[in-house]
């Protein structure tokens, strides 16, 4: 039974993981990237639905990202969704098509950009160290059921806290990666 704690507890440290992954994909570092765009939410149809849903994304020329809406009656939403994102983007709608200018990064917003990588890389040591506490609790509650000894509790913890080191250092090294690829865009 402890076994499958820990490989749950790794399973959901690697979705944490992804997650941060996903999140920085949408920080720009100067180059025109379809993933930049991925974690757009359009309103279409009555709901929100990911842009990846409603048009194609793609990035024609190295400072220049295309975006071809589906449905014409979406391009507004489109570009809103673009513009209102936070990326500091300027999309021009032309019928189904949006295109969406990627203008250089200034100093200020490099600084920014990493402010909020690592904003992102907190969040997700929150998220792993969560993970943490639920592996301990568990663990806890079959010593206290008499499941396990005690002995067993104290490897168990330290399996956990070598697992949680190992993801949080690796959260760490992406975003030395992450800072180095934003400023020198």
């Amino acid at each position: 039974m402890p076994d499958n704690i820990i490989s749950d507890l790794k399973r959901r440290m690697e979705g944490a993981l992804a997650a941060f992954h996903n999140e920085l994909k949408g920080l720009r570092t100067g180059r025109a990237s379809p993933s930049l765009l991925e974690h757009i939410v359009v309103e279409a149809y009555g709901s929100k639905m990911p842009i990846n849903q409603v048009a194609t994304v793609s990035a024609p020329e190295a400072r220049m990202l295309s975006v071809q809406v589906w449905d014409k009656g979406l391009a507004s939403s489109v570009e809103k969704a673009i513009a209102n994102a936070g990326l500091g983007l300027n999309p021009a709608t032309d019928g189904t098509l949006v295109r969406v200018p990627i203008p250089n990064l200034s100093e200020e917003r490099r600084r920014e950009l990493v402010k909020v990588a690592h904003q992102y890389g907190e969040k997700t040591r929150v998220s792993i160290r969560n993970v943490r506490r639920d592996g301990m609790d568990a663990i806890k509650k079959l010593e206290k059921d008499k499941h396990i000894s005690e002995d067993e509790v104290h490897n168990r913890s330290d399996e956990i806290q070598k697992l949680t080191d190992g993801f949080i250092k690796q959260v760490d090294d992406i975003l030395v990666v992450k800072e180095k690829d934003i400023i020198e865009g």
